[in-house]
């Protein structure tokens, strides 16, 4: 499938669903978009959330220019829509087809809507100004001066980063699939977002990680937070 916001040939996931029943999620890598078919978000596992999540930390690199106000549906062509929504406290936003095809989310709108994003408290802020000059915004990709801003001077949105208390929800979630018999899970897949949260809290707490602020220089603040999960899963060889 060609991607309806930036042009490029988008790669095609099958994830885990209710009652075994597979969801295929498209993903475009140069305009960091998920393309989801209708009701493919309310069929999806939290294993197959997981996987999504390990998508975002695989695949992140500098989000390209694109054309959101011309975009298409793949499937009807009627011109995609934006829509801005709420969960919970958290607005987030992505273009939907206007006959309910399905719609077209950003990486960062799709942690968002699972509340995953929060903003950095000043301390946080103060430890990223010490050790960073530029990040790129996690929103819309334009970079942001951590010197004399706290937000993105194009788009709005606040130096955000991954909230790993809401990672931890989602194994949390995992383990009680596992529970009842529906997917199997890693034992260590507490103990690797454990060790990935303390890479994080300790890179705020004045202990520079190598991986982390390369990380937040060369794709931005949320995308550092997941790839730092995804390499911990990684190396715990943990899977859903």
């Amino acid at each position: 499938m060609t991607c309806p916001r930036c042009g490029a040939a988008m790669m095609a996931h099958t994830l885990d669903g209710h009652r075994d029943r597979p969801v295929n999620v498209d993903v475009c890598v140069p305009c960091q978009s998920f393309w989801f078919d209708a009701h493919e978000t309310l069929q999806r596992t939290p294993g197959g959330t997981l996987a999504l999540f390990r998508i975002i930390g695989e695949q992140t690199t500098r989000r390209q220019a694109s054309h959101a106000d011309v975009a298409k549906c793949p499937r009807c062509h009627g011109r995609l829509r934006l829509t801005h929504d709420m969960q919970r406290a958290t607005r987030f936003t992505y273009l939907r087809c206007p006959n309910g095809h399905g719609r077209l989310m950003t990486f960062f709108d799709f942690l968002r809507e699972k509340d995953f994003i929060r903003p950095l408290t000043p301390a946080q802020l103060e430890e990223l100004r010490l050790n960073v000059q530029s990040v790129n915004c996690s929103g819309c990709g334009a970079p942001v001066e951590v010197a004399r801003d706290s937000a993105c001077g194009h788009c709005g949105a606040p130096l955000s980063m991954l909230d790993m208390q809401q990672a931890a929800a989602l194994v949390r979630q995992l383990q009680k699939a596992d529970v009842r018999g529906h997917h199997a899970v890693s034992s260590t897949l507490p103990l690797d977002l454990a060790r990935a949260r303390r890479e994080v809290d300790h890179a705020f707490a004045g202990q520079p990680h190598e991986d982390w602020f390369r990380d937040i220089a060369s794709d931005g603040l949320v995308e550092a937070g997941v790839r730092a999960v995804v390499r911990w899963l990684g190396r715990g060889g943990s899977h859903a």
